[in-house]
């Protein structure tokens, strides 16, 4: 009697299909990570930056990264902005992060990122933003300004992440 291939392997290993659901998973993020990652490339080409010196490879897996231009005009949003927010890169676009706040977010909080801003400094901060649904979250953001080779300034970026620790 002719024995199945299967069973002429001995021990053979499967993976189950379910498996499969998360590689495939995995592989979306990966391909959405690359084209944030291209975008970004190209912004920072285009404007003459520097965006090694901003980790941005490394961060933009666990952060959202939102770069603005000088007026606070949103140009680039990553993917991860979805998740955060339930906006989508194309309803942020144009718009100013002040989108994101409302009356639960600290004014004292916003006069010193305000500062920041205008003094062109880094700066971290945790503040309590609403989601596209009008739900609160904190967000911790932690922004610089972006300057050109020539040291003007081009952008600012801002990597946030939503604060679980309540």
């Amino acid at each position: 009697m002719k024995k199945n291939k299967l069973e002429e392997i001995p021990n053979h290993n499967s993976v189950p299909i379910l498996a499969w659901d998360f590689h495939y998973e995995y592989l979306n993020e990966l391909k959405v990570a690359f084209a944030d990652l291209k975008k970004i490339k190209e912004i920072s080409v285009q404007f003459g930056w520097n965006e090694e010196k901003l980790n941005i490879s490394d961060r933009i897996k666990e952060e959202v990264v939102l770069v603005t231009d000088p007026d606070l005009k949103i140009i680039f949003a990553s993917s991860g902005i979805k998740r955060m927010t339930g906006y989508t890169e194309i309803e942020v676009l144009g718009k100013t992060p002040k989108m994101f706040q409302g009356s639960a977010t600290s004014k004292t909080d916003l006069k010193e990122i305000k500062k920041a801003i205008e003094l062109r400094i880094p700066f971290e901060k945790t503040i309590k933003n609403y989601k596209k649904d009008g739900k609160t979250y904190r967000c911790k953001i932690s922004a610089s300004p972006v300057f050109n080779l020539k040291g003007k300034l081009s952008h600012f970026i801002a990597f946030e992440k939503e604060d679980l620790n309540v």
